[in-house]
């Protein structure tokens, strides 16, 4: 493998990590206070004791940012390690479905798909990623590329052993990064790039965010405010989850499926 140049990858992640962060101002700019208070369990923030407008807001923006910039930075962190391989082993971005990159490297040639953490997907989308790979496979063998094909799940961060199981090899956090530049250090190396730029647009972000906060505290306290300027609770939970149809007089009618 070609080792790694650092400048190289510090110009691709400065150059490419914009999008991450107006990704996120986007998200912000999508939202109003409606969506907002639909997306969350109320009950949950009641049973929080919260009280104060602002507070309501301020824990959920959090919660609804929190797992959206989870997936729209491991989309990005997953972008880092296909330009790592490009640069490290030759790699270059797979046609197959479910695939991101392909490369040959001692007399195998590896079909790579990557995943930001090691817990990604239901059971139905791991075996749609087995049918991916068992496709690959068939396509590759149809051609020159007949030999030696391992299909690997690569994991950019956490812990766990590298397994064989379900007709690919799972690599995962430190030994993914290894599995693709044989740089043992690579995993750490790749934080300081990072940071680089993040001062500045996260400054950029968090004017936006507590703007958005500001304003939906207003609204919030303009609409589903007790006059005390309490939460009412009763009002904001109807609007989150009020929809009854049912016919109370039990006159739905529930099919007998027999024993």
């Amino acid at each position: 493998m070609n080792p790694l140049d650092m400048e190289a990858l510090r110009e691709f992640v400065n150059k490419n990590i914009s999008r991450f962060h107006q990704d996120r101002v986007r998200l912000l700019e999508k939202m109003n206070l409606i969506s907002l208070l639909r997306k969350k369990n109320p009950y949950l923030f009641r049973a929080k004791n919260i009280t104060a407008p602002s507070e309501l807001i301020n824990d959920l923006l959090a919660a609804v940012l929190s797992s959206t910039e989870e997936k729209l930075f491991g989309e990005f962190l997953e972008d880092i390690s296909i330009f790592v391989a490009s640069q490290t082993c030759g790699a270059h971005k797979s046609t197959a479905s479910g695939i991101d990159f392909e490369f040959a490297h001692k007399g195998a040639y590896y079909i790579v798909s990557v995943k930001s953490g090691p817990n990604w997907g239901n059971s139905s989308q791991q075996y749609s990623q087995e049918q991916d790979f068992k496709e690959a496979i068939k396509r590759l063998k149809q051609s020159r590329l007949s030999r030696n094909i391992q299909p690997v799940l690569g994991c950019c961060y956490g812990k766990g052993r590298t397994t064989f199981l379900r007709g690919y090899m799972k690599v995962i956090g430190q030994n993914f990064w290894y599995f693709i530049s044989e740089d043992p250090q690579l995993y750490q190396r790749i934080i300081e790039p990072l940071g680089d730029e993040a001062r500045r647009y996260n400054d950029a972000f968090l004017d936006s965010r507590n703007a958005i906060a500001v304003q939906f505290t207003n609204e919030l306290k303009a609409t589903y405010c007790l006059p005390t300027g309490e939460i009412d609770w009763a009002k904001l939970i109807e609007l989150n989850s009020g929809n009854l149809d049912l016919n109370i007089m039990g006159s739905l009618v529930v099919e007998d499926l027999g024993d």
